[in-house]
């Protein structure tokens, strides 16, 4: 006589008990925290960085601009150690957008595990302080709680200030450049400062809130809050 075989444990999706759904959940869950510290500690890792070597350059200019008396000489060191800051600078903001690009889909993702937690036990939700719907919204609430407003948030970033310090550096370098072939004040100032103008509205005010809007379009929303129909395909 045939045995009958023994079903499995979970044969379907109403036999797995909430206990390991939210053993599951919180699995995800930590894993997203682990990759939110990786890359909060590469974000620091990086504008220090670039500090630093700023930093360095700085002193480098004022040891030389003391041995040439701001001579033709020190006009050709900093134009050769300047530029390569600024390269730097760029690189640097460029990775801490991607760095905070990964980060919004980090906090998307445990938005939509507390969702999960919410579906399985509904009357904790009162005791979630960050939100559970994964629209741009709630992923701001989910950054702070007490909703800054995003002017605020994108000019507070690092990104942001990144991109100020080259918007700085870019003026140096054309107020420098503009000085080898006129000795002016007044024309390489105003050029350095037209530049840095120039640069600041491409670093600092361009790309960060366009990439918050590319950002925005592309969210894909599958638990908005109530009275919001989800996004589609």
């Amino acid at each position: 006589m045939q045995e009958p075989q023994a079903e499995p444990i979970l044969s379907g999706q109403a036999q797995v008990v909430d206990a390991v759904r939210v053993q599951i959940l919180a699995t995800e869950h930590w894993s997203l925290l682990a990759s939110r510290s990786l890359i909060w500690n590469e974000i620091a890792s990086r504008a220090n960085m670039f500090l630093t070597t700023l930093s360095a350059a700085v002193v480098a200019l004022a040891l030389v601009s003391q041995a040439t008396d701001y001579g033709d000489d020190f006009t050709l060191f900093a134009l050769l150690v300047l530029p390569l800051v600024l390269l730097l600078g760029i690189w640097t903001l460029i990775r801490l957008g991607v760095a905070r690009n990964e980060d919004v889909w980090m906090v998307v993702g445990m938005n939509r595990l507390r969702h999960a937690y919410i579906d399985i036990t509904p009357e904790l939700e009162q005791y979630f302080v960050t939100s559970c719907y994964d629209d741009m919204a709630g992923v701001m609430k989910s950054y702070s709680p007490m909703a800054p407003s995003r002017l605020v948030r994108v000019l507070a970033s690092t990104p942001v200030l990144v991109g100020t310090i080259n918007s700085a550096l870019v003026g140096v370098i054309v107020a420098l450049i503009v000085e080898a072939f006129d000795h002016s004040p007044l024309v390489h100032v105003t050029a350095g400062a037209f530049g840095a103008i120039a640069a600041g509205v491409v670093f600092v005010v361009l790309i960060p809130f366009r990439e918050a809007d590319r950002l925005e379009r592309g969210l894909e929303t599958n638990f908005p809050p109530p009275g919001i129909a989800p996004a589609a395909d």
